[in-house]
């Protein structure tokens, strides 16, 4: 049974930091492109980040230089450390698992694998 289990969502003004941890149990976790979705309140689901098996990384434009993902493999764990949050960051956060994650300049909508997601919210 595949599982991916978020935690480390929150509130926090903007401006502040937040880290997402995502562990992965049921699937050969280093044999997976491994990341993150988010989709916020009158918006589509979009990908922010993701790290394939062999360590490439997408990012989307809008976090950029805010966000950083990075994989613990021997933790079957994937992590989003978010700086320099904006309202606009307000979401659920989703933690997502494919072989195929990274599609160029895009991510891969149809993940195989989802995980239950996680509440971000920027606010003052």
């Amino acid at each position: 049974q595949v599982e991916l289990v978020e935690s480390g969502g929150g509130m926090v003004q903007p401006g502040g930091s937040l880290r997402l941890s995502c562990i992965g149990s049921g699937f050969t976790f280093d044999k997976y492109g491994v990341g993150w979705f988010r989709q916020g309140p009158g918006y589509e689901r979009e990908g922010v980040a993701g790290i394939s098996d062999s360590g490439v990384t997408y990012y989307a434009d809008s976090v950029k230089g805010r966000f950083t993902i990075s994989r613990d493999n021997a933790k079957n764990t994937v992590y989003l450390q978010m700086n320099s949050l904006k309202p606009e960051d307000t979401a659920v956060y989703y933690c997502v698992g494919d072989r195929a994650l990274i599609l160029g300049r895009t991510m891969n909508i149809r993940a195989d694998f989802w995980g239950q997601g996680t509440q971000v919210t920027v606010s003052s």
